[in-house]
């Protein structure tokens, strides 16, 4: 019985990213994510509670960030900006991150995810690049300059018109490197 619950919570877990994914938060109903799971609706509040907390199980996000202790202090800001691309134009799964960005804006939910984001995988980051015990300001620059980008590109659809790659990396990885190396004011 245990496995029959734990093989329909991951199949509506794994419904419920393809939905969100290819629909957005908004246009996604528990009917449509039950149908792909194949299972009763009324599982999804059985197991999840409702369609927020689905959605927070579903966009639990490891940025993956690279190693960059090799890496020049220098290069770190490029580095950075060139990770997030490669995430944001990267596999299916990367399609829950602009999800994210997007829903945040007006889903509380999705808005705490975001923050989780920042204060458990940036900070520490920032921490770990910087040596610095409150790199939580740093951090923030660095999400607010990330957050725009990814807003701009992938939810207002400036795309390459606008912030082509090439240009728009080396302008955010200077701000970046400003960001997460410039003496504290």
């Amino acid at each position: 019985m245990i496995r029959n619950s734990e093989a329909t919570q991951s199949r509506l877990l794994m419904a419920a990213k393809g939905q969100f994914a290819a629909n957005g938060y908004e246009r996604t109903t528990v009917r449509d994510i039950a149908a792909e799971a194949g299972v009763n609706v009324a599982l999804i509040n059985r197991y999840f509670g409702s369609k927020e907390e689905l959605f927070a199980q579903a966009v639990a996000i490891d940025l993956e960030f690279p190693d960059l202790s090799d890496v020049n202090k220098g290069e770190i800001g490029e580095r950075l900006v060139r990770h997030f691309y490669t995430r944001w134009e990267g596999n299916y799964a990367d399609d829950l991150l602009r999800v994210l960005v997007r829903t945040a804006a007006t889903n509380a939910t999705a808005a705490d995810k975001i923050m989780k984001i920042l204060n458990g995988q940036i900070v520490p980051l920032v921490t770990k690049l910087t040596g610095e015990a409150g790199a939580q300001h740093r951090a923030s620059l660095v999400a607010t300059q990330i957050l725009g980008l990814a807003y701009c590109r992938y939810i207002l659809n400036l795309g390459d018109d606008y912030l082509d790659p090439p240009d728009t990396v080396a302008a955010i990885a200077e701000t970046l490197q400003r960001y997460l190396f410039a003496p504290a004011t």
